[in-house]
Order: structure tokens, then sequence, then C-alpha cells
């Protein structure tokens, strides 16, 4: 134990302490001696023979147990034996200087008084004499390092270009520097300062600005492209990395600046350039203070929990302490994943994990009734558009109402806040996914009408059975008077990583080695990833006032033809070369674009600059909910005109022939 703390302690082991304090010793004494001989004309028999000077030899002689000890006790109280000198720098090499100007002084004054005084150049040459020593011996592993670097440089190294000549990329070069195992060896940096070309960083030459990175990487045969510009907007990130893929080159990326800030920008900490990094957007970094507020202490249901929106869900509010967290799904498998994960991650959190489908509304009104959530995030839906085409009843049912029957139940038992998680299919859509969840979002805003106007008890109880779980059993209409839930919807984008969404289904095709197939070359899709997604849908909940449809403000739109080959490159590939890309045509349903909102609403802001609510566009909340019942009717008798009946009530609603 005693050893291990040595070195803990010290930075090395306790016989590399003893061994640099003999050689401590000995080049503290043999380099006044060399002073003598030198002020000597370099003639032992002079020094040695000649009565007038033997004197200083024996004083020197006597004043080596002395000298000895100072300098012994001196160099520890600078810490010269407690330092990992393979990392040392120039707060290192002062310390020496410090330290060994000390001991020279000591060592004028002691040998002086104590024997005789000495020639002024044996002072003046055995001090420069020992820390000249002193500060090879310990940089001598640096001067090893240097070595290695130069004459061994092309032996078993990746060539790698450095992206940043910033702090960032000083760091990183130091630490490839100081790494016992180097496999990467930076041979050019480019930095878009063009006061810094032509400059040295390091010993490595700053050759140009991006505009110079393919003809760079070429003409120094690069291997490897590391980008360490954390500080750096995600659009110019995105940029330079589109330029370096051009160069077939592996990609890696210091993923953010807190790396910068926690002086951990190491080659460790770079990673794999993702598909996120080359959408060109900054990630949304919301205030979540409030929202964790809000769900402290409540008891919170996530439908669909096991899903990959609503997993996140549970994830991020299981690390904020609800009083109770319901996790509820029809699929058992995702459910089981899931609540394996939070017993892991959280022991202490009290959930539990419920199957059933939100189109029982008997199972629904059990679940309200005996665990009373308060706030609801409703993520359970159908949404892979060309299923829903094959079967457009099935999404009517599920999403529809399924969203009806929940959102009824949690209105009737005392939830504070219902939050549906829209799409921006939901916009002009032109498939049945897209139509159905429109009306969802329609339930949402007539829900909270008739709450606003006081008229509860004129929300129909749409149950495809005896309503066993009529809500007004005593017939006083109490249970609607006591009504106070917010109800709101969330609307985004395409979720990168979703389950269903088009990278996991990109990344199967280029494993598979291809081709990987795009519908159509001019296709856009606006994106977002799963974290954004939740924490906007959580943002809901706390910004709600009722009625509201949040929109994300998701910055440009992405081809998806750019985002396969951009995969494929990702994934060391070439496009249209190592893996084809196959052209199939529009699904049906499927649009060459998608809107975040209709042409008919207006946008409101929020607290956050990336977050909008729009303006609902005005409907007969009566006359819809009239329509509900025969459409409900045709659904589960499966009718094959129920597009026609969704085209009746989603006026925007078109059918993609």
């Amino acid at each position: 134990m005693e050893g291990i703390e040595t070195k803990n302690k010290g930075g090395q082991g306790f016989g590399k302490t003893v061994l640099l304090a003999i050689f401590d010793v000995l080049a503290a004494n043999l380099s006044y001696f060399a002073a003598l001989w030198l002020r000597f004309d370099g003639s032992f028999e002079i020094l040695m023979n000649d009565p007038t000077n033997k004197p200083y030899f024996i004083a020197w002689l006597c004043f080596i147990p002395i000298y000895s000890v100072v300098c012994l006790v001196t160099f520890a109280l600078f810490r010269l034996y407690r330092t990992l000198w393979k990392y040392a720098s120039y707060p290192e090499l002062a310390r020496i200087l410090i330290a060994c100007l000390i001991t020279g002084a000591a060592h004028v004054a002691g040998i002086t008084l104590l024997f005789c005084r000495m020639p002024i150049s044996y002072y003046c040459i055995g001090v420069v004499l020992q820390t000249i020593l002193v500060v090879a011996a310990r940089y001598s592993y640096r001067l090893v390092q240097f070595i290695k670097e130069y004459l061994l440089r092309d032996r078993d190294c990746s060539r790698v270009m450095l992206i940043g000549a910033g702090m960032a990329g000083q760091m990183l070069l130091r630490d490839m520097h100081h790494s016992d195992e180097r496999k990467e060896r930076v041979v050019c940096i480019i930095d878009d300062d063009p006061k810094k070309r032509g400059m040295y960083l390091d010993g490595i030459p700053i050759v140009g600005d991006r505009n110079t990175i393919l003809e760079n990487a070429v003409k120094y045969q690069i291997e490897k492209i590391f980008l360490a510009i954390p500080s750096a907007s995600a659009e110019t990130r995105r940029d330079i990395l589109n330029i370096c893929q051009e160069t077939e080159c592996e990609l890696k990326n210091l993923p953010g600046i807190y790396q910068f800030v926690n002086d951990d920008v190491t080659v460790e900490s770079m990673t794999n350039v993702s598909v996120e990094d080359l959408l060109g957007r900054e990630p949304i970094r919301a205030e979540m203070r409030e929202v964790f507020e809000f769900i402290n202490e409540k008891v919170v249901l996530v439908t669909g929990g096991g899903g990959s929106i609503g997993s996140e869900l549970c994830r991020q509010i299981a690390a904020h302490h609800p009083k109770q967290l319901l996790i509820f799904d029809v699929y058992e498998n995702n459910a089981y994943d899931i609540q394996n994960e939070l017993r892991a991650t959280h022991p202490d959190l009290d959930f539990i994990t419920l199957i059933g489908s939100v189109r029982d509304s008997r199972r629904m009104f059990d679940v309200f009734q005996t665990y009373r959530p308060q706030i609801v995030y409703h993520a359970a839906a159908h949404k892979h558009v060309p299923l829903m085409e094959g079967s457009p009843n099935e999404s009517i049912k599920n999403n529809v109402f399924g969203t009806y029957k929940t959102a009824y139940a949690a209105m009737v038992n005392g939830c504070e806040r219902f939050v549906l998680i829209s799409t921006d299919k939901a916009v002009n859509p032109t498939n049945i996914m897209g139509a159905s969840k429109r009306l969802c979002e329609m339930i949402i805003q007539a829900f909270d009408a008739k709450i606003k106007a006081g008229k509860v008890e004129d929300i129909p109880q749409l149950f495809t059975h005896e309503g066993i779980e009529n809500a007004d059993k005593d017939g006083t209409g109490e249970v609607f008077r006591k009504v106070k839930t917010e109800f709101v919807a969330v609307r985004f984008g395409n979720v990168l990583g979703s389950n269903g969404s088009v990278v996991p289904l990109f990344k199967q095709m280029i494993e598979r080695g291809g081709p990987v197939k795009v519908t159509h070359p001019d296709i856009i899709r606006f994106f977002m990833t799963i974290p954004e997604a939740v924490s906007l849908v959580m943002l809901a909940g706390t910004y709600a006032k009722g009625g509201e449809i949040f929109v994300l403000d998701m910055g440009s739109p992405v081809k998806i033809d750019t985002l396969a080959r951009n995969l494929i490159r990702l994934m060391g590939k070439r496009p249209d070369v190592d893996i084809k890309i196959e052209y199939t045509g529009l699904r049906p349903g499927e649009k060459l674009y998608e809107e975040k909102l209709m042409a008919e609403e207006g946008l409101r802001k929020t607290e956050n600059d990336l977050i909008h609510i729009g303006c609902p566009i005005p409907f007969d909340a009566d006359e819809f909910f009239r329509n509900l019942r025969p459409l409900m009717d045709a659904a589960y008798a499966n009718r094959s005109d129920i597009r026609r009946k969704v085209e009746e009530m989603v006026a925007t609603y078109r059918q993609n022939s």
C-alpha cells in the first residue's frame, strides 16, 4: 500500500525517485568539481599538487555531504520528486531553475563561510552545469519522444489532418505527443484564420483554410481527419464535414465545448462523426428547470412508453423525481426493455409497467381510476405511412379513437395536463396517417374549447361497447364541473434514430451491401434528435394554457438523397461506387416535402426562440363531435370508404393519387 501511495502521490515509483535523487547528488557535486577543473585549465596536476590550489579541492570534497543534503531538501520542497516528468512543461521548468538558483546561492554561502572563498568562475560554472544536468535528467523523456516523433514518425502511424488551430487543437496535439502508444500523427493543420497560414503549431505546419482540405489531403497522404473546433456553429461544422467527406478519410469529431471547458480534449474524447453533425442545425438546448419542477412529485403516465419517443420520455422523467411513473404500452417486449433499463439506472424509482391498448376504453378508465396520473404524455400511435396506407381503418382506430378514449379518461379522472405527440405530417396531409394525427389535434382542440366554455358534458363518450365506465355514474353531472385538464399538442418532424426512421433503415441497407433505396432524388424532410423531440414535448407540458399546438423551428430541411450519401460515406463506403443508390418513386401517401404549419395558421413566440405556438384553425366543435361517431363506426366496420369520411372532416386532407 505504501508503495502504491508513493506512486500515486509522487507521480512515479519509489525506485525511480531514489535513482533520480542519486543522480541529483552526483550531478550537483560533479558540476562544481568540473567547474574547479575548468578553472585550472583542465589539469588535475595543477589542481591536486599545487599547494596554492589544493585547498580548493579539499574544500569542495569536504562540502559534498552538506551540499548533497541541501540539494535533496530543496528539490523535495520544490516537488522535483513528485512530478510526472513525461508531461512536464514550462511551470516545471521554472521550478527547476528556481531550485537550482537557491542551491547555487546556498553553495556560495556555505563553502565560503565554512571553508574558504572559491574562485568566481567556480560558482558561476558550477550552478550552470548543475542546472543543465538536472533539467536534462527530467526532460530526457521529452527528448526521447522528440526523437521518436521526428526519426521514427512514419513507422505504423496513421497520417492525420487536424482542423482547428485554436486551444482545443493545441490540447489535442499535446495529448497525442504525450501518448505512449501513439497510432496517429498529425502532419498538417487546417484553420480558417488567414493570419495563421504558414505558421507552425507544436512543429506542425498550418497549411490553409477549409478550401484547401481536399488538395492537402492528397499532398500529405492523409488517412484520418480530426475536427477540433468545439465552439463552431452547427452550420460551420456541417460545411467543413461535407468537404471532409469528399476525401474518403476517417473522420473524428470533438463532440462539444464541454470537453474543452473540462480540459478533456484527448484522442479518446474524439467520436465518430454522426449523421446529426451533418444536419447543420444547432441542437435545441431548452431550459428544463421549469419542466422538472412541474414533474417533481407528480404521477406521470407515458402511453407508448416502450417506443423511441416514449422510452426517452421515461428516461428523462425518471431522472427528475416523479412521485410515480406509469409506462403503458401494447407491445410487451418494448415495455420490458425500458422496465429493465430503469430498474438498473434508477433503482429507487417508483414505476409501474402496464400492458394494454389505448383503444380499450375500459382499460384506460381502469388505469386512470387506479393510479390517478396528473400528467399524461400520449405517444402511443401508429406512425408508419406506407403501412397505414394499406390499413387505413387501423390508423383511425388506434390514432384517432385511442387518443379520444385516453383523453376522455384523463379528463374525467382529474388529470392536470394532457400532451399529445403529433407530427408535421398532420399539416396538409396527403396520407391517412397524417390525416389521423390532424384529427387527434382537432380532438385536443375540441376538448379544450368545451372545457373553457364550461360545457364538458357536451363531449360525447364514444365507446364500442356498453359504457360500463360511464363517467357520470350518479347522473348529477358533478364530475364534469370538476374538470381542470389542459390539453395541448406538440408537432415536430422526423426523429433521427427512432423506430422506423430513415437512418437505421439506410444503415441496414448499407450493411447488406446496398442498394440504398431512396424514393425520390428531390424529397426533403425536417429532422431532429430524440432528446430534442422529448425536450419539446416536456416543455409543452409546462408552457400549456390549453388548446395550443406547439411547433419546433427545425431549421432548414434536408434532402434524403444527401442524407443517404452522407451516411454511406460515414460508414466508410463510396456512394454509387461501393454502394448503389436506387430511386424507387414516391410511396402511397408520401409527398416531396413536409410542412411544419398549415398556411392558415399563424405563429406566436414562446420563451424559447425555437419553439412557437400555432394559432389553431377554427372549426365547429359540435359538428366535429357529431361526425366522430359515424367515423368510429366506419373504422370498426373496416369500411373501404374510410378515406372519404376522413376527407370530409379534415378540410386540408387530400389523398395522394
